[in-house]
């Protein structure tokens, strides 16, 4: 009995019967791959660290952004009230997002925000993430579901820091809005943080996947601001997050439709959500959801590049 449990400890251990290794000298043990996720941020949040990148937002990058585009900003006015952290939520076609945002935001916020960025992207390369990670108070987000260790987000959040996550995961492929993944409404629900929605239009026109530069011609870009929202004493953070959803989707189609429509559309629930694998249609006339979702890519794409409307004085009655 003793020689057949001393068999068994040695074949749990990787060894034959005769005690020889089953596994070859040469075979590395297996560990988690490296996405980039345990790249050092910390020091971008020192005293130095954040007078360098205030200067070079505010002396460089926006005015390049600036001069490349032409950003019109809308709703300023309510991040009056947002005194502390706070998660601004904004749809994601485009690297232009992040330094538009960043410039419509006053330095009061900007100076205390950090900005979640795809680990398997910015940070698989040490230059890259240095870079990203001084530039716009970057910190890694583990989009491929991998780890499972501590929140360095919400880390930030009980240091006081605000938060730009984009909660679609990645830029979307074709400009169109797609489902919000939960994290941002659960982060907010967690530390009891107001989320900010932000809806970008112009953006995919402007500098779409595989370009490394905005299209000349200076396009132009909105950024529209909604009103902080925080989670119900009785709301469920599903029921949160399509709460977050509808207040992007309704900013986005104000492009469209107008203040009030917008908002007379989002009332009536005759504005389209992008939940599950469907998404929030921008069309000129109204934001339906698409049946056929699996419509021709091109259309799609043709659709998203139509640059957005002028904005006139905005108008409470409406023909």
């Amino acid at each position: 009995m003793t020689g057949l449990g001393d068999e068994l400890r040695l074949l749990r251990h990787g060894r034959g019967w005769r005690g020889q290794a089953r596994v070859p000298r040469s075979a590395q043990r297996w560990k988690l791959p490296d996405n980039g996720d345990d790249f050092p941020t910390a020091w971008a949040r020192t005293t130095p660290a954040k007078v360098l990148r205030t200067a070079l937002q505010q002396g460089v990058l926006k005015p390049v952004i600036w001069s490349q585009t032409r950003p019109v900003v809308h709703g300023r006015e309510y991040l009056d009230s947002v005194r502390g952290p706070a998660i601004f939520v904004a749809n994601h076609s485009s690297h232009l997002d992040t330094p538009l945002i960043l410039g419509a935001l006053p330095r009061r916020i900007t100076e205390n925000l950090a900005v979640g960025a795809a680990a398997d992207y910015f940070f698989d390369s040490r230059a890259i993430a240095a870079a990203t990670t001084l530039l716009f108070n970057a910190f890694p987000v583990d989009r491929r579901g991998l780890r499972r260790g501590r929140s360095l987000a919400a880390e930030l959040v009980d240091g006081g820091w605000s938060l730009l996550l984009y909660p679609e995961g990645g830029r979307t492929v074709d400009g169109w809005l797609t489902a919000f993944k939960l994290g941002a409404a659960q982060l907010c629900a967690m530390k009891e943080v107001p989320a900010v929605p932000i809806a970008l239009r112009g953006t995919f026109a402007a500098m779409p996947r595989g370009r490394r530069w905005p299209r000349p011609g200076r396009p132009r870009v909105t950024v529209r601001i909604g009103r902080p929202l925080r989670i119900g004493a009785d709301e469920t953070v599903p029921e949160f997050r399509t709460r977050l959803v509808r207040a992007v989707a309704t900013l986005w189609a104000e492009g469209d439709l107008g203040w009030y429509r917008a908002l007379r559309a989002a009332a009536d629930d005759s504005l389209a959500l992008p939940i599950g694998s469907r998404s929030v249609l921008p069309t000129t006339a109204s934001v339906q959801l698409a049946e056929d979702h699996d419509m021709a890519p091109w259309r799609r794409i043709w659709e998203a590049t139509r640059p957005p409307a002028d904005d006139g004085p905005r108008q409470v009655w409406t023909d």
